[in-house]
């Protein structure tokens, strides 16, 4: 009988990555959902090889299944009402709709509440805040309550470019016969494919930052449960977006790029500016520190060159997103409103006038949250051995979370990619998203009323404690691998840090001006036992 042949000429490389984690043999999860798709990979099976499936666009494919599972949760909203041209119809909000459908997004009140609807350049324009009866209010000093576009610049930005092409697409409805939609639906539309992009991005980042050992890690990044009900809620996939690639940037040891990312991250949302704690930590740990000051530097001039026209132009416009924060006061979501809605505790700053700063409240949370940045710095230098850079971020940005007066719901796609990357622990990661996501159905239902047969408010801050125990897990878990480095299961196979850039096997190389207290006993052991052997 004749040798078999091979149907196409066989790769010059016939390599396996015989070392890469296979969740459909590794976890117990990944091998159950392998059974939809035939089973467990081969035991002979050749890894790395494929050509169109590769593990990066599987992903990819998952994270749009899911981002239309995301569009589909705000469908109910979109349905276009009324009559008229586009601009003359609304979507279909009627009797809180928004709540009881649990659709709702912060995309299509904002069309209209910071006139992007009649075409505004935000930070120019301005507004009156009004009472229940439409009547101007006055604030707590006697000046009128005047308002502005609350976001950071791009972020206002992206929404002007978002409400222009919508307004074009108004236009096409009156010049040819294309379909009428709603105006402000199609705002959210088009805001929505951006966003869609941006998290597509986070997805990319991420899964080569886990790097091809642990690929498959991003997996939960693109199936997130989280991304059902949040992706669109507000704009936060701009930032996560740019958090990401500026870590991809750091692990590719450009530091100017990692800084550039970061100040357009910062310029879109804050919590961007949160990762160079991490690198800052760490680099003392290293003496690495030119590089991240680098980073700092590029942060600080990315920024300044995106928010300086706006600031110059309009500067009252420009800083209201700084005003805004330092006058609202404890969220819903928060953990002070948990206590007070189980206590009666009547909070910090009770009776306070109309957005009159709460000092008290913005104290409290400032110090608790450095007090966490230097509990997570502790931790950074006296480990045994150096943490990954994505287990410190995790800590940095969930002791923020946890911290601050406001945690809106869709702020916890800033932790997806960092969770996954510092805790590639699946069913645990899979638990926490799960519970953070199902708040948003008792909060939708608190706001929609009790007297609307909608839930009573501990229905919905008790899930919020449960939200907030999770996150405090996870982080519990993560300290606990930083000082058991064995438990990791990124470290292995002779890895240090993926996603560490100029700290992966950086030895440790203290400054001279950090107390022997802040470094490891084994550290300390064996510079005595080095200046031992070399002393005369």
């Amino acid at each position: 009988m004749a040798p078999a042949e091979s149907p196409a000429p066989l790769a010059g490389d016939l390599r396996s990555l015989d070392d890469r984690d296979f969740p459909s043999r590794t976890d117990t999860l990944g091998a159950g959902l392998s059974g939809t798709i035939g089973g467990p990979v081969g035991r002979h099976a050749l890894i790395g090889r494929t050509r169109f499936l590769t593990p990066l666009r599987v992903m990819l494919l998952i994270a749009i299944v899911f981002l239309a599972l995301g569009y589909s949760t705000k469908a109910a909203c979109l349905q276009t009402t009324g009559t008229g041209t586009a601009d003359q119809r609304v979507g279909n909000w009627a009797n809180n709709r928004a709540y009881y459908e649990l659709c709702y997004s912060d995309t299509v009140p904002l069309y209209t509440a910071e006139l992007l609807n009649l075409g505004k350049f935000p930070y120019k324009s301005s507004w009156l805040e009004t009472d229940e009866k439409s009547m101007p209010r006055v604030q707590y000093d006697g000046a009128p309550a005047v308002r502005y576009m609350e976001y950071p610049v791009l972020t206002g930005i992206y929404q002007y470019l978002s409400m222009s092409l919508a307004k074009t697409y108004t236009t096409l409805t009156k010049l040819t016969s294309v379909p009428i939609i709603a105006e402000v639906v199609m705002f959210f539309n088009i805001s929505a494919f951006g966003l869609a992009l941006a998290w597509l991005t986070t997805v990319w980042a991420t899964a080569l930052l886990a790097g091809a050992r642990r690929i498959w890690d991003a997996a939960l990044v693109a199936a997130s449960p989280l991304v059902i009900f949040q992706i669109f809620t507000n704009f936060d996939a701009l930032a996560t977006a740019a958090a990401a690639g500026a870590l991809l940037a750091w692990a590719r040891r450009r530091p100017v790029l990692a800084g550039v990312l970061i100040g357009l991250g910062v310029a879109a949302k804050l919590y961007p500016l949160l990762l160079l704690i991490p690198m800052v930590l760490l680099a003392i740990r290293t003496s690495r520190l030119q590089e991240v000051a680098k980073t700092a530097l590029a942060a600080g001039a990315t920024w300044l060159v995106v928010n300086l026209p706006i600031m110059l132009l309009f500067p009252r416009g420009w800083s209201e997103f700084f005003r805004l924060n330092t006058r609202r006061g404890d969220d819903m979501d928060s953990l002070y409103n948990v206590v007070k809605s189980f206590t009666g505790w009547q909070g910090f700053d009770p009776n306070l006038g109309f957005w009159e700063p709460p000092v008290v409240l913005n104290t409290v949370t400032a110090a608790l949250f450095a007090a966490c940045c230097t509990a997570i710095g502790y931790i950074t230098l006296t480990a045994a051995r150096r943490p990954r850079i994505a287990q410190i971020a995790f800590l940095v940005v969930a002791a923020f979370l946890l911290t601050n007066k406001v945690w809106s719901p869709q702020f916890s796609l800033w932790l997806v990619p960092l969770a996954v990357l510092a805790l590639p622990h699946r069913r645990v990661l899979l638990a926490w998203m799960t519970i953070d996501m199902l708040v948003w159905v008792p909060r939708m239902l608190y706001l929609f009323g009790e007297q609307n047969k909608g839930l009573p408010e501990q229905w919905f801050t008790a899930t919020v404690l449960l939200r907030d125990i999770a996150v405090i897990t996870l982080c519990a878990l993560i300290i606990r691998q930083i000082y058991c480095p064995e438990l990791d299961l990124v470290r292995g196979h002779g890895i240090d840090d993926p996603a560490g850039g100029p700290f992966d096997r950086a030895p440790d190389a203290y400054p001279s001006w950090v107390p022997d207290w802040l470094q490891p006993r084994t550290h300390i052991r064996a510079q005595r036992a080095s200046a031992k052997l070399y002393s005369p």
